[in-house]
């Protein structure tokens, strides 16, 4: 037996409801990408994350060793958090604004603290990207490979070809 269903067309009045739902969530950033930092600290943001993170960014300590960059308002969202259970440090967060060439200077500290050189990878997880040291992100990778592919074993149906 088949039913018939009938649909409406998606209007003009639908998509302009749906971008402002959309309007209150954090950009989402996603992808791998390698830029370089220069002798004076400085890495061009991917083209991709500068529309997305807009005007004004928070760099801070993240986990692993490596270098948080979040948009403001989610830096927001997670500095209440942390006030409202009176747990972690929010010292050593920086805000950040792009140059004209779409750079950030990565401050020194934050370089000691995830031992970034020149070789880095930016990679996009969600509602934050995160700033690694080229060869900590391949050795953390590699250490969590068996754990990636038994969640995907978990989560992803089987694919059967």
């Amino acid at each position: 037996m088949v039913q018939s269903v009938e649909t409406t067309p998606f209007s003009e009045d639908d998509a302009m409801q749906a971008g402002s739902m959309m309007a209150g969530l954090p950009p989402l950033l996603l992808g791998t990408y390698t830029p370089k930092i220069d002798a004076k600290g400085r890495m061009a943001l991917p083209a991709k994350f500068r529309s997305q993170l807009g005007s004004g960014m928070v760099m801070a300590r993240g986990q692993e060793r490596c270098v948080y960059l979040l948009p403001q308002s989610e830096f927001r969202r997670i500095a209440l958090q942390i006030q409202r259970t009176s747990m972690g440090n929010k010292a050593g967060a920086v805000d950040q604004e792009p140059d004209k060439q779409g750079r950030v200077l990565v401050p020194q500290m934050l370089r000691d603290y995830a031992n970034l050189e020149s070789d880095i990878v930016v990679i996009g997880v969600g509602t934050r990207a995160e700033i690694w040291n080229k060869q900590a992100w391949e050795e953390y990778l590699a250490e969590q490979e068996q754990g990636y592919s038994d969640i995907a074993d978990d989560v992803l149906p089987a694919v059967e070809f």
